[in-house]
């Protein structure tokens, strides 16, 4: 089985702020023996941030881009070294691996990725990922690691991904007074409405709300979701055995062949074509291209080849995501048109968005 393993900040940290080197001794003592009976694991870390703040004893809390690229900077190498070498008391070796929002976004930088991540577990290494929170410009929209693990999961065609946080799982409401939610089949508006933004800790920056977003990004995908508390360590046991812990997020049957789960959720979109409830039902119902006929609105700029999202013009709502064959400014001039009316307005004509490079997210 391949799962693919978060833990935040929270979890890895003590109360200082510094790396608790306990509980990472423990986690590869527990990962250690489940790869003795042949499961494969990656991990995606949190904490960098964390131990780089604490090792400098900086106790206000600097929340500019600029101090935490430094923090990062100085905690990365200390985290890093804490896993070698809990990993190599079991014999086992680790591996750095730091990626930025930019390499999801081109197709062969994300096989690349893929292909360097499933090189390491052919050589029975463990890769340990985090987010290049040094040099990324995006921290504060992808940096929750809640996010990168679901997209790691799906690079890899992982079975599960676990998410460790400081709370048993997801409760319907505040944990302290409403109950644990066992099994979610389905993620509803209802769960997404439940799904708080604030880490319990303060420590991370992705709360509830960014586990749900993973575990939807990964349960559409065919990968299950397990969110559990980190500290019950040895529990890992029981999620491979398929028993319940924390909270389970059931895959989706109908899973995304992997070039449109790329486009679905890996590219981040750079702007949003809106279109008739004709155009929706064809796209939904029918499985077809979207043609410029149907477009009633562009917003954004953009190039050929990038992900844009589709919206219904009359509520808004965005669903589906495609590769468009024009630029924006090709689509304002052609929206609306049939496509015998496009010849001479554009140098080529063909769909807007081709079926293969569309996927429907949410009908």
């Amino acid at each position: 089985m391949r799962i693919v393993i978060k833990v935040g900040t929270s979890t890895l940290t003590v109360k200082e702020g510094l790396l608790n080197e306990g509980y990472i001794y423990d986690l590869a003592k527990e990962i250690s023996a489940l790869r003795t009976h042949g499961h494969e694991i990656l991990i995606v870390s949190s904490g960098a941030v964390s131990a780089g703040k604490a090792h400098l004893r900086i106790k206000n809390d600097q929340k500019t881009l600029r101090g935490k690229q430094a923090f990062a900077a100085i905690g990365q190498p200390l985290l890093m070294n804490v896993y070698s070498k809990a990993f190599a008391s079991y014999n086992n070796i680790v591996a750095q691996i730091l990626l930025t929002r930019e390499v999801f976004d081109r197709r062969t930088n994300y096989l690349n990725v893929r292909n360097t991540l499933n090189a390491l577990i052919e050589n029975k290494v463990i890769p340990i990922i985090n987010e290049n929170d040094s040099v990324s410009i995006d921290e504060i929209n992808f940096g929750d690691n809640d996010t990168l693990s679901a997209l790691v999961a799906l690079a890899v065609s992982a079975d599960k991904l676990v998410i460790f946080t400081d709370v048993d799982g997801f409760y319907n409401g505040d944990p302290e007074t409403s109950l644990l939610v066992p099994r979610i089949e389905h993620i509803t508006k209802e769960v997404e409405k439940f799904a708080n933004t604030v880490s319990s800790s303060a420590k991370g920056v992705g709360g509830m709300r960014a586990k749900i977003t993973a575990a939807k990004i990964a349960t559409s995908s065919g990968v299950d979701t397990i969110i559990t508390n980190g500290v019950n360590i040895i529990l890992l046991k029981d999620i491979i055995l398929g028993k319940q812990v924390g909270t389970s997020i059931i895959a989706s049957k109908k899973r995304l062949e992997a070039k449109k789960s790329w486009i679905a959720f890996s590219k981040k979109p750079k702007g949003t074509i809106y279109v008739d409830q004709n155009a929706e039902n064809f796209l939904i119902s029918k499985g077809k291209s979207l043609l410029a006929v149907g477009i009633t609105k562009v917003s954004g700029t953009f190039k050929r080849g990038d992900t844009i999202d589709i919206a219904n013009a009359q509520t808004g709502k965005n669903f589906a995501r495609g590769l468009t064959n024009y630029d924006s400014k090709d689509i304002e001039k052609v929206k609306g048109r049939k496509t015998q009316e496009m010849k001479g307005v554009i140098d080529i004509v063909e769909e807007v968005i081709h079926r293969d490079n569309l996927v429907v997210i949410n009908s």
